[in-house]
């Protein structure tokens, strides 16, 4: 398990710019985005299985906020502590988070109705709250890229069908909670098999960090 690995001496990795080692912050990083990871899949999975199984009720509609609360939150602290080579990538995942997040703050203030019905009502609305999403699939196309995990190869494809479906109008209800549940219980299985994953391919290959935050200070 992920907890496991707060060990050992240091060890010695051949990168391809150089040697180096992995410290225990290093670790500490990539368990907190694991953590983070498992936090937003269990809301957002709670969240489907809710509406799925119980329908658009008062109860089950209130019960999405804090739920989404939780996965934008848990989804933020894994995009800080992700290893990503590209910088710039990184801060544009960081980016989307953000309006995504913010813009689910203004619409959850400013509506009248409870957020999960308003979205689904204005489709329009995923111009700006959709960046979330939008986030959480950089990660499964990072995830699928480095480690040719099948459920995020899904994952990448199922998350912008579902979600551009519906802001074009073009799904039928039955198709759009086929993708839910899907997009549901494959988060589920991403998650719990990267929690079994060792922790230094997560971490990746510390000397390109380095050339290329070098090679960025020297442009500039």
């Amino acid at each position: 398990m992920t907890v496991q690995v707060l060990d050992s001496q240091p060890t010695i990795y051949h990168g391809q710019y150089g040697d180096f080692t992995i410290t225990q912050g290093d670790r500490q990083e990539v368990i907190i985005y694991r953590l983070g990871l498992l936090m937003a899949a269990l809301s957002f999975t709670a969240g489907s299985i809710l509406i799925l199984w119980q329908g658009p009720t008062n109860h089950t509609l209130q019960v999405l906020t804090p739920l989404a609360a939780i996965f934008a939150l848990s989804l933020g602290i894994s995009l800080l502590n992700i290893h990503i080579y590209l910088a710039s990538l990184h801060k544009l995942l960081k980016v989307f988070w953000l309006i995504g997040t913010i813009s689910g703050v203004i619409l959850t203030l400013n509506s009248e109705q409870p957020l999960a019905l308003f979205v689904y009502n204005n489709p329009l609305t995923l111009f700006g709250i959709g960046f979330i999403f939008v986030a959480l699939t950089g990660i499964y196309f990072k995830e699928a890229f480095c480690f040719n995990r099948l459920e995020t190869k899904f994952l990448t494809f199922i998350v912008p069908t579902l979600l551009l479906g519906h802001l074009i109008g073009i799904l039928s209800l039955n198709v759009e909670q086929f993708l839910l549940s899907s997009w549901a219980l494959l988060f589920i299985i991403f998650v719990f098999r990267k929690l079994i994953q060792a922790i230094p391919p997560d971490i990746g290959d510390k000397s390109v960090f380095a050339y290329l935050k070098q090679q960025t200070q020297s442009s500039q």
